[in-house]
């Protein structure tokens, strides 16, 4: 398990819509949903401030491992705020940690973690991470 963090943990944040679609039977966000704003809060922060382009940077990221601990149940049309930060900077490796939080709540609804491997577009292979990426991941690292 992940230790819980409150919202001064993170550094960055990402406005999050929820989705009525993202809303399962039970009546609250389904599980799947999270992974979703895991990867839009990260990947928003690398587009905005640490230079990556989706569509033609010869690096991009892989995610290779996840996880998620929910604490308490978001329902759409709830907006979330995801926060965002760095614990692990390696050459080609990026471990992040997210916590996703009601609008103005200090302590999160749920709180994950994922690892980018930084590969070449083509080749598949890990690559160095680039020196604007690196500097950006620098600024939000733990």
């Amino acid at each position: 398990m992940i230790e819980k963090r409150a919202r001064s943990a993170y550094p960055r944040f990402r406005v999050l819509p929820t989705r009525w679609a993202d809303n399962d039977i039970y009546g609250h966000i389904n599980n799947a949903a999270y992974y979703g704003f895991f990867d839009t809060a990260v990947n928003c922060f690398l587009i905005e401030e640490a230079g990556l382009d989706i569509h033609a940077g010869a690096v991009i990221g892989l995610v290779v491992e996840t996880g998620c601990n929910y604490f308490a149940p978001l329902a759409y049309p709830e907006t979330v705020e995801g926060g965002v930060r760095v614990v692990r900077l390696g050459n080609s490796s990026v471990t992040y940690e997210i916590g996703l939080f009601r609008q103005g709540e200090d302590q999160p609804a749920a709180q994950g973690r994922f690892v980018h491997v930084y590969v070449d577009r083509d080749a598949r292979r890990p690559v160095q991470l680039p020196d604007a990426m690196r500097a950006a991941l620098e600024a939000i690292r733990a």
